[in-house]
């Protein structure tokens, strides 16, 4: 389905196809395939030494999914946001990047960042239209990566904290791991 074009920042419109296309950029410009430029240029100065980027059965490297790795090196990306992109005193993304990860989009405030981070934990369960946050208290600046059935990273830069929900909990069981990140946020000074 072909997308409406419009003003940049006006319109917003959810795809995993955007990041095919981001993938094949990378492989034009770097000519190396989506895995090796990951492997080489995100998560070799992070340390990631399981990160496996896997492509589909065409062979496209799908970007938006597909990526295996241990959570010690899941939680390697989530202390580099916290860190505004720093990994060790080096610079891995620009810090203006990722403020705009912890900034509502104008073109969808209510539910994604400038800079592709959910500004609320996963919907499983929520009706349409509603808060999946709703009646639970975190900071404000909590943003979230959310995955595939229940797979979750929470990042709370006002508490300096990363929560990492791993495993497969199937949407239809309605789990939602703000709870757990509501109790650790309660239990820090």
């Amino acid at each position: 389905a072909e997308k409406p074009v419009g003003p940049r920042g006006l319109r917003f419109s959810y795809s995993d196809e955007d990041f095919i296309v981001l993938g094949e950029i990378v492989r034009r410009v770097s000519e190396l395939s989506l895995d090796v430029y990951c492997s080489q240029v995100l998560f070799g100065p992070l340390g990631m030494h399981s990160a496996v980027m896997e492509a589909d059965a065409r062979g496209t490297y799908v970007g938006s999914s597909y990526m295996y790795a241990t959570a010690r090196d899941r939680a390697r990306v989530a202390l580099r946001l916290l860190q505004d992109g720093q990994w060790q005193g080096q610079a891995l993304l620009p810090a203006d990047w990722v403020a705009r990860m912890r900034m509502p989009s104008t073109a969808a405030p209510h539910d994604y960042s400038q800079a592709q981070m959910w500004l609320h934990g996963p919907r499983a369960g929520t009706p349409p239209g509603q808060d999946p946050d709703a009646g639970i208290a975190l900071p404000a600046d909590t943003v979230w990566m959310n995955g595939h059935d229940g797979q979750a990273i929470a990042i709370v830069p006002s508490r300096e904290l990363a929560v990492l929900r791993l495993g497969l909990t199937p949407s239809k069981l309605q789990h939602r791991p703000q709870r757990l990140v509501q109790a650790l946020v309660r239990t820090l000074p």
